[in-house]
């Protein structure tokens, strides 16, 4: 009973989850530190800002936490019955091996080890939040995957808990989409380099994932609303961008859909800078969906979806008495 409780709460004490303790009190001091340098905020104003329990205790944060631990329970669950990474680069490792190109792959045999593991951990990275951007993108526009996603956008208020705040579904599309991206990434270098294929690690996290997160990748999901310099926030998604993607305003709609970079957000045009509002207003544009019953969280998108298939049937089905399919 206790490993299984552990088990659960395992994301806080492992350096690859976000929210690995040691992350969190990197985010905090990170907020203090504006709060107090950039803010002009005192230390003992910044502190309660930060421990605001108006944000931490809210009723949509309540929800966040039980879906946590339900969420937690349910991968616990799902997780070995799920497509790997390793399944995926196996198959198209063995897909690549039937391709003509001897010549190609004896050129690279002198490349030093240093550089397959710089270039493997950039690309792995690189293309991974690449994924990221197209799979939340596709979230906000396919009204299927909208009925899923709007359960993380219902929440009225951010903590660092919020990024639980998902749909088992959308949490299953998401492996796949982590093991699709991976998987691919690591056969083809694999193909190309052999055993010098490894990653540039810090605690076992790949360099850029663990620089994202020391860098304060929770402020992301909070009330604290660090903004970057014009320049950085077209590479990098700083907390006040991804709290704009939160927001209520029709001028943050399907913007900012980037998970660590924001470069892909200005080359495919859903970049959206930074602003001082005094007061963001977070949610869904939904009077029938209640953001504080987990109930309602799990149980209404389903219902959604049934009802978007049911209409898409009903409209096939008056196509083919019009044309006699």
């Amino acid at each position: 009973m206790l490993e299984y409780i552990g088990d659960i709460f395992h994301h806080f004490v492992d350096p690859k989850k976000r929210v690995f303790l040691g992350y969190i009190v990197l985010s905090i001091a990170i907020a203090l530190f504006w709060l107090v340098f950039f803010r002009k905020k005192g230390l003992k104003s910044a502190f309660f800002k930060v421990f605001d329990k108006k944000i931490l205790l809210s009723g949509s944060a309540i929800s966040d936490y039980k879906m946590f631990l339900i969420n937690r329970v349910l991968m616990l669950v799902l997780s070995p019955y799920l497509l790997t990474q390793l399944a995926v680069a196996t198959f198209f490792y063995y897909s690549l091996l039937s391709l003509p190109i001897g010549g190609f792959l004896s050129s690279l045999n002198g490349t030093p080890t240093v550089i397959v593991a710089t270039l493997f951990t950039f690309v792995f990275f690189t293309f991974d939040d690449f994924t990221k951007y197209w799979v939340h993108r596709w979230m906000h526009k396919w009204p299927v995957l909208w009925a899923l996603h709007k359960v993380h956008h219902s929440a009225e208020t951010l903590n660092p808990i919020t990024v639980y705040r998902t749909h088992p579904l959308e949490g299953i599309l998401f492996s796949l989409r982590g093991a699709f991206s991976q998987g691919i990434v690591i056969s083809m270098f694999f193909f190309m380099f052999g055993n010098k294929v490894d990653l540039v690690t810090i605690l076992g996290v790949n360099f850029l994932v663990f620089s994202f997160h020391v860098a304060g990748s929770n402020l992301r999901h909070s009330h604290i609303d660090i903004k970057y310099w014009s320049w950085l926030e077209k590479i990098l998604i700083s907390p006040a961008q991804h709290q704009l993607h939160h927001s209520l305003d029709e001028r943050h709609y399907d913007k900012n859909f980037g998970a660590a970079l924001s470069i892909w957000d200005w080359i495919f045009g859903s970049l959206h800078h930074s602003e001082d509002i005094d007061k963001l207003v977070l949610g869904i544009e939904d009077d029938d969906f209640n953001p504080r019953s987990v109930k309602e969280l799990y149980l209404k998108p389903l219902k959604e979806i049934l009802n978007i298939f049911s209409e898409s049937l009903s409209s096939f089905k008056s196509l083919s008495k019009i044309f006699k399919i």
